[in-house]
């Protein structure tokens, strides 16, 4: 059969089709019934936050809060004495009351408790306040993916609650392929595009992957931040870089 020219017309596309440049099986839905899920990154800094929870996993939970710059409060009956002692967290040993979700921007629930889990679900879809449940994929409106930082840069995995455990192994490859050099990299490239805008010109059209792909990390990985800087302007026309 021939192949259709490039402007032939190709039979419409069904419901089951498979959309250009998606991954994953045509139809999307989880087989949980919750649909794909939207990747999205929340900016939390001075929003408040809420953690049900006193535990180890809770800390975790909050720590990560915390390094996004996020206002927590953890409410649980007892609380691990590291998040008391830590004093940018507003500790209220008792119990969760019904719907003070609503008094937050975001939610985490990690108590082992699937009824306080639920409550926290329920009162987050009530006031629209989205909501982990920490190992509880059912008790989610948010999940929270596997994830490598590096300076600016931030890699997420998500199995959509699935298997947590392919997650952590794929971050862990993606940890050893991903070093601390990207930051640099990424910390150069953003200079040289504000000093671009900066002065009126425009980023667009520049060969920002040849100069990604000239060298310049194996230039950072030999502490040769210089000879990285200058084929990052070789690559970029001298009225820009």
């Amino acid at each position: 059969m021939a192949a259709a020219g490039p402007g032939a017309a190709g039979p419409a596309a069904g419901p089951g089709a498979a959309v250009p440049g998606a991954t994953g099986p045509p139809d999307g839905p989880d087989p949980r019934g919750t649909g794909p899920l939207y990747p999205v990154g929340l900016i939390l800094a001075g929003r408040p936050v809420l953690v049900v929870g006193g535990g180890t996993v809770a800390a975790q939970k909050a720590a990560e809060l915390l390094h996004c710059g996020a206002t927590v409060t953890v409410v649980a009956p007892e609380i691990d004495p590291a998040l008391r002692a830590d004093d940018r967290v507003t500790c209220e040993a008792r119990p969760y009351r019904s719907g003070e979700v609503a008094g937050y921007r975001f939610a985490v629930a990690a108590t082992d408790d699937p009824a306080v889990n639920q409550a926290v679900y329920d009162d987050g879809e009530a006031a629209g306040v989205w909501v982990n449940a920490a190992d509880d994929p059912a008790r989610c409106s948010a999940t929270l993916p596997s994830r490598v930082r590096r300076g600016s840069l931030l890699v997420t995995v998500s199995t959509q609650g699935r298997s947590p455990a392919l997650a952590v192994h794929l971050r862990r490859r993606l940890e050893q392929e991903i070093g601390p050099e990207y930051a640099l990299l990424l910390d150069l490239l953003a200079e040289a595009r504000d000093r671009i805008r900066a002065a009126g010109g425009s980023t667009e059209g520049l060969d920002w992957q040849g100069a990604i792909e000239s060298g310049m990390l194996e230039e950072i990985r030999a502490d040769r931040i210089h000879g990285a800087e200058e084929l990052l302007r070789t690559c970029l026309p001298s009225s820009s870089a």
